[in-house]
């Protein structure tokens, strides 16, 4: 049976590596499986690539990039095909597969062998997808308020919702209600400038790429089977007030994927690492330090 290892942060913790140094920095576009990808690759020492959720883009990450490539990492975001800068060709908006093929093509083209690879929400099946395919390519993994199970019919249900109001009404329809799920209404009656800035990255999303997304998270595999697979260090972060994919689905992940870690963000919903990046980004170091990923 694996040991549980559970980690709740403290709410007084100090904050972690504030901002960070712009040093090593690359940005782009780089010609991935037809599309358009951007990319900002930030940093020197191990990859860790970290995949964004829907329907957002790899700016979600900016205050982990800044602190973790501080502590020496080269961190690599991307926009998926559709989302944020990048673009993707006609009658092709991507898929789990293609989403995770181009992840894995960034890689290729930016000369990483292997990397720690990072999933929020729908980057979690689309981590999974990447695992499946081609294992070897990952250091470590780390899933962020995200979810192995398939979605039920409820959750079917709502997706497709999604996907009919982006056509209906364009990606700037989804941030009201989204936002609700990302941020807990402290931080949005607090720090109204987080509840912006998420707006303006749900925004960019092409209608295409919100519909395919969607989808995506509607007609996901189950990623069940594939977690007593997993052999690479795991960390998993969770938003305690995350109500799209609740803890007792990151314990049962924890449950299942040997020697992982589970760690509690309290005041954090669905997007706990941007809402409290501090203790996402010290709870990913002491992770990665415990399992000399480095």
């Amino acid at each position: 049976m694996n040991r549980l290892m559970i980690t709740t942060l403290a709410l007084a913790a100090t904050t972690a590596l504030a901002g960070g140094a712009q040093g090593n920095r690359q940005e782009g576009m780089l010609s991935v499986n037809g599309a358009q990808i951007h990319y900002v690759s930030q940093g020197t020492g191990t990859a860790m690539l970290l995949l964004h959720g829907y329907p957002l883009s790899g700016e979600l990450f900016a205050r982990n990039r800044d602190a973790l490539s501080q502590a020496g990492y080269r961190v690599i975001t991307v926009d998926h095909r559709g989302y944020g800068q990048s673009t993707a060709p006609a009658g092709a908006p991507g898929d789990l597969q293609t989403y995770a093929a181009d992840a894995l093509g960034v890689l290729d083209q930016l000369g990483v062998q292997n990397a720690i690879i990072g999933g929020m929400s729908m980057g979690g099946p689309i981590a999974f997808e990447m695992y499946r395919t081609a294992p070897q390519r990952f250091r470590g993994l780390i899933l962020i308020d995200t979810i192995a199970n398939p979605a039920g019919i409820v959750e079917q249900h709502i997706w497709k919702g999604m996907a009919q109001k982006a056509s209906t009404y364009g990606p700037q329809s989804l941030a009201p209600e989204l936002l609700k799920d990302m941020l807990t209404g402290q931080t949005r009656m607090n720090r109204p400038g987080d509840a912006q800035a998420l707006t303006g990255i749900v925004k960019q999303a092409s209608v295409a790429a919100d519909v395919a997304g969607a989808m995506v998270l509607a007609n996901r595999p189950d990623s069940v089977p594939t977690l007593k697979t997993i052999t690479v260090p795991t960390l998993i972060l969770e938003g305690l007030e995350d109500t799209v994919y609740p803890p007792e689905f990151s314990m049962k992940m924890q449950q299942n994927i040997a020697g992982s870690r589970l760690v509690i963000i309290p005041g954090a919903a669905h997007a706990a690492i941007y809402e409290k990046a501090d203790l996402a980004n010290r709870a990913i170091l002491d992770w990665a330090r415990a399992n000399n990923l480095r």
